[in-house]
């Protein structure tokens, strides 16, 4: 299951919004493997299309998407080098697949900022600094222990500490990891160093009523959270699946309607893992059709008589709302 890490200053927001998400928890028993922890909650990914689907099949259970949401400490200037949480907050973060940045845009006297004035902006620059930082260490350190196979000629060794100079160098500008210009081949060299500015980011501004209409212009996707809207919440966990590149299709029948999340673009075979690992050596074919045509169809019977379902083989590249029975 892949997680998004809440992050930002203290006293902006993070556990109330944790909270508020994790209310919506689900049972951890449905989803094998999930982490047991106070700071990792299992939120449901809001789609009313399984709803629909489980009430079409008459299902006893209906099992919708989810990620997990891990509640990371408040980071304060200076946490490169070991303030506050320090080293345990950043190396947090290094476990999470994408960040959600909270970014507070309320004034409150009643709850202290940590700078003693509301600044979004400022705020989103020391916790970027702070990562910024932080890789900046990882990627050097990387590079002197480079320094025995750069004297011997390795070829891996001299391709990979060309990756690294490119991001040295525009972490030395400041600016994030994911603004270096690598394909994905390079992407995957480096992947075991984990860092934190290649992750995916979300800002999250958290506001209250008064500053509902406040426009920040932040270097991401930005969504606007207010504990008392709903809507927020809910744009919120489909932002952050989108985010990590997720989509999902389904299973439909008497005993449950399932949700099940794969990365965007798998293969049918592949797409079938989320079911039980076997199920892409084992893969013959699919019968997939789409949700909606299921749904207006009136039944599968209905809608295989109209030539709706249609039989899929190992290329087949799924599509968000797919409806599908696999043959193993």
């Amino acid at each position: 299951m892949l997680s998004i890490g809440i992050v930002g200053l203290p006293n902006v927001g993070k556990s109330t919004l944790f909270n508020a998400l994790t209310r919506k928890g689900v049972p951890a028993e449905n989803y094998p493997f999930c982490t047991i922890d106070p700071s990792v909650g299992i939120v449901p990914v809001p789609d009313e299309r399984i709803w629909k689907l489980s009430e079409f099949s008459k299902s006893e259970k209906t099992i919708p998407a989810v990620i997990e949401f891990v509640d990371i400490a408040g980071l304060v200037a200076g946490a490169s080098k070991g303030e506050g949480l320090g080293n345990k907050f950043l190396s947090n973060i290094r476990e999470v697949d994408a960040i959600a940045h909270i970014v507070r845009t309320f004034q409150d006297n009643s709850v202290i900022h940590v700078a003693n004035k509301i600044d979004p902006l400022k705020d989103v620059e020391v916790i970027n600094l702070e990562l910024i930082l932080s890789d900046m260490e990882v990627v050097s350190k990387r590079i002197a222990s480079l320094g025995k196979d750069l004297k011997k000629g390795d070829k891996e060794a001299i391709a990979e500490e060309i990756i690294l100079k490119k991001l040295e160098k525009v972490l030395e500008e400041g600016k994030m990891a994911i603004e270096t210009k690598l394909n994905d081949e390079e992407k995957f060299k480096i992947k075991s160093l984990n860092l934190l500015t290649l992750k995916p980011m979300l800002y999250v501004l958290n506001t209250s009523e008064a500053s509902e209409n406040v426009e920040i212009k932040l270097p991401g996707i930005s969504v606007k959270v207010d504990p008392v809207f709903e809507k927020g919440f809910e744009d919120l966990i489909k932002k952050s699946y989108e985010l990590l590149g997720l989509e999902t299709f389904l299973t439909t029948g008497e005993d449950e309607t399932r949700a099940w999340t794969i990365k965007k673009n798998s293969t049918a075979p592949v797409a079938g893992m989320a079911i039980h690992t076997d199920f892409k050596d084992k893969f013959i074919r699919a019968d997939v059709i789409n949700w909606k045509d299921l749904l207006d169809s009136g039944s599968y019977a209905n809608a295989r008589a109209k030539g709706l379902v249609r039989t899929e083989g190992k290329e087949y590249i799924v599509q968000d709302g797919d409806v599908i029975e696999f043959k193993i």
